[in-house]
């Protein structure tokens, strides 16, 4: 999980890298470029036999994730052309708290103090973190900020998809497939005519791959193991990760409350792993019996 919110985290930094291509012409390429890696991943691991009829016999809770992907995909970048990856970032970072209230409503789940108190504290660094900027966001600013509370609570929904499916070995990878087709199929039509340059599609692929298709494989996988709201806090680390990468490339120098709130932030979430690996280790095995 952490691999794969360091991929995610990329997405920010390149597309303010970017030349001509508009809000929906990013994602449509970005989508379309998903998908593509996608069917040639999916198609090794599964065979293609096997993919087409997960795709035609998986069930609700595989079209549920896969448009909790779509939504995903597409609110994100929009939102990052209409606002600063900032503002998209602390954003989403509500995603924890929703995603333990949906899996306590839908699932029965019940979170450990030392959870909602990381969650808590994980939301006041992200809070720290941009409190500066409330002030100067625009309208358009709003509106994309608007948009991208879409993130969290497909997030929050697709988590818990995950999670509820988890014990009866559903496939859900292929779902990832079906939202980046949806995605580029909502999109397309807005994106025309194209403007993109080489350079751009160039950027748009790396992000359609190692952004998006290698790591929400991971997540899925990931997902297997972690509760729904531990893996929705985990993720929180993109927006560490997205403020250090926008540091690095020269984009966005990082300020003393980025730095405080970040700290609250990775300390909240390594104090939560930690106490879970410590409990998990204080619960001796059974011992076989004999005779």
């Amino acid at each position: 999980m952490l691999v794969a919110t360091l991929l995610w985290s990329m997405a920010g930094v390149v597309t303010r890298h970017l030349d001509s291509a508009a809000a929906f012409e990013t994602t449509f390429w970005r989508s379309f470029f998903n998908a593509a890696a996608l069917l040639v991943v999916l198609s090794v691991l599964r065979g293609p036999r096997r993919l087409a009829a997960t795709l035609r016999d998986g069930g609700p809770s595989l079209w549920l994730s896969g448009a909790c992907w779509a939504v995903m995909f597409t609110a994100f970048m929009v939102a990052l052309t209409m606002t600063s990856v900032a503002n998209v970032l602390v954003t989403m970072a509500i995603a924890p708290l929703l995603t333990a209230v949906v899996a306590r409503v839908a699932l029965g789940q019940r979170l450990p103090l030392r959870t909602w108190a990381a969650i808590v504290v994980a939301g006041i660094g992200i809070a720290w973190m941009y409190a500066g900027q409330i002030g100067t966001i625009d309208a358009r600013g709003v509106a994309g900020i608007a948009v991208a509370l879409a993130v969290p609570i497909a997030a929050a929904a697709n988590w818990t998809v995950l999670q509820k499916t988890r014990a009866s070995g559903a496939d859900l990878l292929p779902a990832v497939l079906i939202g980046a087709l949806v995605s580029s199929a909502l999109t397309l039509l807005p994106s025309l005519p194209f403007r993109a340059s080489t350079h751009d599609l160039l950027l748009l692929a790396l992000l359609g791959i190692a952004q998006l298709a290698i790591p929400c494989l991971i997540a899925v996988v990931a997902a297997r193991t972690l509760k729904a709201p531990e893996a929705a806090l985990l993720s929180l680390l993109e927006i560490v990760f997205g403020v250090s990468w926008t540091w690095l490339a020269g984009v966005e120098a990082p300020g003393r409350d980025a730095l405080i709130g970040g700290a609250l932030v990775v300390g909240a979430l390594v104090a939560n792993e930690s106490l879970a690996l410590r409990r998990a280790g204080s619960i001796a095995p059974p011992e076989p019996r004999r005779g």
